[in-house]
């Protein structure tokens, strides 16, 4: 009798007699069950969930710059724009989901630049958080 030792090398056995592997299971997020994103600032990731399984992440983002965090928390999605404009500081937001009632968002912006709280994505990651998330959708930020 053969003892197998790890996912390797049950995966490399499965595979030689026509058996599919199980596939990698997706990371697991810090926030919980209920959250359908989720935000850890110490890492600059975030992640798509439903029912507590990762269905996108996690993904870069930047967050807010000194003495302009982004807040940590349990939100709900408010609004969702996907041609937002702010005037406040003279900037596109495209595929804005607000989801603090003081204006914090997810929305496409620099990797490299710090916001002034927002939640910036790229491109392909900010379409896919407008088009999931909804309004009265819960996001967790934790540190």
């Amino acid at each position: 009798m053969r003892k197998i030792i790890g996912i390797a090398a049950g995966a490399a056995i499965l595979g030689t007699i026509g058996i599919a592997a199980p596939a990698a299971q997706a990371a697991a997020t810090p926030c919980s069950a209920q959250a359908k994103a989720c935000l850890r600032l110490s890492t600059h990731q975030a992640w798509l969930t439903n029912n507590g399984q990762v269905t996108r992440g996690p993904v870069p983002v930047t967050v807010g710059k000194a003495g302009h965090e982004t807040p940590t928390g349990r939100f709900r999605v408010q609004y969702r724009d996907a041609d937002h404009y702010s005037k406040e500081f003279d900037a596109r937001m495209p595929y804005s989901v607000f989801f603090t009632t003081t204006g914090v968002a997810f929305h496409e912006g620099s990797l490299r630049e710090q916001s002034h709280g927002c939640v910036h994505l790229s491109h392909s990651d900010a379409v896919a958080f407008y088009q999931t998330l909804r309004t009265g959708d819960v996001v967790e930020v934790v540190n």
